[in-house]
């Protein structure tokens, strides 16, 4: 690799931050998902992150010379995502252990760089950041060529006082650099966190907000588009939103933006047993491939004890990766029928909720605030004063999430009516005795429930 031309402590541009990447000699991130798209396979990427730069490196050494995944992860410390540099940095200093991510911004993009050099599979950078635009920075100054998150998921999940407008603000900044970027001949991937409070998610809101911030970031610029959709539980509703992501991409974004279909393996309450969380794992990455996914998010056997180990994450990228396997081809199927019913109301559902905003004579960005305001966009269980949180979600006897109460989402009297027949019957002899809250609880430790764990 040629020295970068920039001085010490000063970022590159982005036409030599272009070059940089063009020069790399590996793949980006968008190609790497075209690639797989091309060739019928799920893309495989871990999570992973710790503050150490020589552990982050030697954790992604590890990683690719014993599973190969397809991307490769910087999970980004909490400071970080709330700018807290000069915090990330004492700790940096004093005991980088206790951070729960690699901070990036402290550590700086000539770092960035050598974490993309020395191994082989493009990176990517996740991190929680309403204001991500110096985080941007240095990732792309570092090489980074995928950036996740955006103006509403990135904030209402995890902040409570950021506003929205100043969150989309900062997020429009980093579309129109990935714009920029894509001038000068890369593509930034820019994935799009659907997961949300990663809690009894209805499929619906998940695409909606991800159809909502595509429309803003394509036209801001950017050329690639993950939408990440989070694994609810139910085989049936998850391959139909997958489904569904392509659907929604003809609908709402120009021909010309690459589009891929993304699934988080399950992010709620994961089983204690190593046999159980990896039935599980293995359920997840069959429903990717069913669904038509270009990357799977892995998860590990660790997940109930707290932050994986290398070990773990290996382990867990090497048995997702057998859903890969083309001697399942002929074994794996699903009730199309079915799947094809669920993706009509899924894609009637986003229909109903983001058409109202984006039908709006006026700047998408303001009407989304509006909505959001009004109740008319909304997400369950959100941190931020800024989302009613008036969505109440509850499984049905399958295990499908459906909506409970719908709050002030302007869905039609079909959809509600449907959602009420499914979880109760349609004369209501299925309306349970118990509490609301039991409920809840037992909704949330689904999977634990499932294979008998009791409740921790």
């Amino acid at each position: 690799m040629s020295p970068s031309s920039a001085a010490p402590g000063v970022l590159p541009g982005l036409r030599e931050s272009a070059a940089y990447i063009t020069g790399l000699g590996k793949p980006t991130v968008a190609a790497v998902l075209a690639g797989a798209r091309d060739r019928g396979r799920v893309a495989l990427q871990p999570r992973c992150g710790v503050g150490g730069h020589a552990e982050m490196k030697a954790l992604l050494l590890a990683l690719e010379a014993a599973a190969a995944p397809d991307v490769l992860t910087l999970t980004i410390d909490s400071h970080t995502r709330l700018r807290r540099f000069d915090r990330a940095a004492r700790t940096l200093a004093a005991r980088p252990r206790d951070l729960n991510g690699y901070p990036l911004v402290n550590h700086g993009w000539r770092r960035g760089r050598e974490l993309n050099e020395a191994v082989g599979a493009p990176l990517e950078v996740r991190h929680g950041s309403p204001d991500p635009r110096a985080l941007f920075d240095v990732a792309v100054a570092g090489g980074i060529t995928s950036f996740e998150g955006g103006g509403i998921s990135y904030n209402l999940p995890y902040s409570k006082d950021v506003s929205l407008m100043s969150s989309l603000a900062a997020w429009e900044a980093v579309d129109r650099s990935c714009g920029a970027l894509a001038d000068l001949g890369v593509v930034v991937d820019r994935e799009l966190f659907g997961t949300l409070t990663a809690v009894l998610v209805p499929p619906s809101i998940s695409l909606a907000v991800s159809v909502l911030e595509a429309v803003l970031a394509t036209r801001a610029g950017v050329k690639c588009v993950s939408i990440a959709y989070p694994q609810g539980g139910h085989l049936i509703q998850d391959v139909a939103a997958l489904e569904a992501i392509p659907v929604l991409a003809r609908n709402h974004l120009p021909a010309e933006v690459q589009v891929h279909p993304v699934l988080h393996e399950f992010m709620g309450v994961f089983p204690r047993q190593r046999g159980h969380a990896e039935d599980l794992i293995l359920y997840g990455a069959l429903v990717a491939r069913l669904g038509g996914a270009s990357k799977l998010i892995t998860k590990t056997y660790e997940e109930a004890a707290g932050i994986p180990g290398t070990r773990a994450n290996i382990d867990g990228l090497r048995l997702a990766g057998r859903a890969n396997s083309p001697l399942l081809g002929g074994l794996l199927s699903v009730d199309r029928d079915r799947v094809r019913e669920e993706r009509g109301w899924i894609l009637a559902e986003v229909a109903e909720i983001v058409e109202p905003v984006l039908a709006r004579d006026r700047d998408p960005a303001a009407a989304i605030v509006e909505a959001f305001a009004r109740g008319t966009l909304d997400i369950p269980f959100s941190a931020s004063r800024f989302a009613r949180s008036a969505i109440v979600p509850k499984r049905d006897a399958e295990g499908a999430i459906r909506y409970l109460s719908a709050g002030a989402l302007p869905l039609s009297r079909a959809t509600l009516r449907r959602h009420h027949e499914l979880l109760y019957g349609r004369d209501g002899s299925g309306t349970p005795a118990g509490s609301p809250l039991a409920d809840l609880t037992r909704d949330i430790n689904y999977f634990p429930h499932l294979f008998g764990e009791e409740p921790m």
